[in-house]
């Protein structure tokens, strides 16, 4: 068993989602390497300032401008976007996927009585999509279908399309206002992956795929393998197998209760980050994280669903699901990262009428930081960035109460 200490942890979980020690990713090519990388982009269609996903990868490449993502998916078709749990997927992992798609064809519970209560609408979507090639949701009036209570949509033809879409039976060929446009599997998918994998060797993907998605995993019975049809048990033994064979590592971590996995190709990395070394491929392409803050979107891997008080010490909750009395910060807060720290958050909105990005409250964790020259730089730096991002034309700065914070963060932002 390898034991580290708790930088070293939040360094390796940092470093392997490209967050630290800052950007080494570029323009649409860095986008695919920063995608792959992550092993899953969670996809959100909620737009306040800008979507998640988009922030996510914003966080991660040099250049990202918002929808870069669906050019490399839809467009290049190197990732397809599936799941209750909705992310984007490398296209050449479909053959596993599929597997999974079957699985929940199959089973009574995950689309419960949807192929015999929509039997016939699921029948009249496969036509339509031979006829017409693309159809969306949109295609189809309220008045010409059948009135549903479904959560996957008011009418019968979206819950049709959308059973055709978790089965494997059609894909998003490309989105508008991020509503998908679906066509027949065989129009979207390369022929040669339009196949399954065998039975093991998906299980053995998605349990290897989702150590590597964490970092440092614990495997709980809420992962990402054991909602794609993995049974606990199976999982368990699959994981003393991989031990076994030397595909897979135990990591204890100084001051964690449980052992976690990590990939045994990732054992080099972690000794280098162990003796205080960035590994190689790591180094940032132009400023490190300690030059300039990074801001983690709500839905990020390393901060999202209580890992960012395991990590950080940060105590972070989205809060855009709670009503507004209950609110301890804002609606669309994000972590500000600088070095290996979470150190800040702040709410904002995007004015579209003025074109100005609003700053609604910030908050630090430390309040020493407001005086501090070098954090004050680093701030003004990624808020320029982040302007620059959101195509803004204002910043304004004004909720900010540390005179030293809110003096450079008023610089007036480069374009490019």
């Amino acid at each position: 068993m390898l034991s580290i200490n708790s930088e070293t942890a939040r360094r390796f979980v940092l470093g392997k989602q490209g967050l630290w020690p800052g950007r080494r990713w570029r323009g649409l090519e860095g986008t695919e390497q920063a995608m792959r990388a992550m092993e899953y982009l969670q996809l959100d269609p909620l737009q306040i300032i800008a979507r998640s996903q988009d922030i996510q990868l914003h966080s991660r490449v040099l250049d990202y401008t918002p929808g870069m993502w669906e050019t490399v998916a839809y467009q290049q078709r190197r990732f397809f976007d599936w799941g209750g749990w909705l992310a984007a997927r490398p296209m050449d992992e479909l053959p596993y996927l599929r597997v999974v798609m079957r699985r929940e064809r199959d089973s009574e519970g995950r689309l419960g009585s949807t192929p015999r209560e929509h039997a016939d609408a699921i029948a009249e979507m496969r036509q339509i999509l031979r006829e017409r090639g693309t159809v969306s949701n949109r295609d189809f009036s309220m008045a010409s279908r059948t009135r549903t209570h479904s959560y996957r949509g008011r009418k019968d033809s979206a819950v049709a399309l959308y059973y055709l879409w978790r089965t494997g039976e059609v894909m998003t060929h490309h989105r508008e206002n991020f509503e998908r446009v679906y066509a027949l599997t065989e129009a979207v998918a390369p022929a040669h992956l339009i196949r399954e994998s065998g039975e093991e060797e998906a299980d053995r993907f998605l349990i290897k795929k989702e150590i590597s998605f964490n970092g440092l995993s614990r495997l709980q019975r809420t992962g990402d393998s054991y909602g794609r049809g993995v049974p606990f048990e199976k999982a368990e033994q699959i994981l003393a197998d991989m031990l076994a064979e030397g595909e897979i590592i135990e990591v204890q971590v100084e001051g964690w209760k449980a052992v976690h996995y990590a990939l045994a190709s990732d054992a080099a990395v972690l000794s280098d980050l162990s003796v205080g070394l960035v590994p190689a491929g790591w180094a940032p392409a132009e400023t490190a994280s300690t030059d300039e803050v990074v801001f983690l979107a709500p839905l990020d891997p390393v901060s999202a669903r209580g890992r960012s008080k395991v990590l950080f010490g940060f105590d972070y909750v989205w809060e855009v699901y709670k009503p507004e009395q209950q609110r301890k910060f804002g609606y669309y807060t994000l972590p500000v990262l600088w070095g290996d720290q979470l150190v800040a958050r702040f709410d904002s909105k995007l004015d579209r009428t003025t074109n100005t990005f609003i700053i609604l409250g910030f908050w630090l964790e430390d309040e020493a930081l407001g005086k501090n020259e070098a954090f004050a730089e680093a701030l003004a730096r990624g808020f320029r960035r982040f302007v620059t991002f959101l195509g803004a034309s204002k910043l304004d700065a004004t909720a900010i109460r540390q005179p030293l914070l809110r003096k450079r963060i008023r610089i007036k932002p480069q374009r490019k």
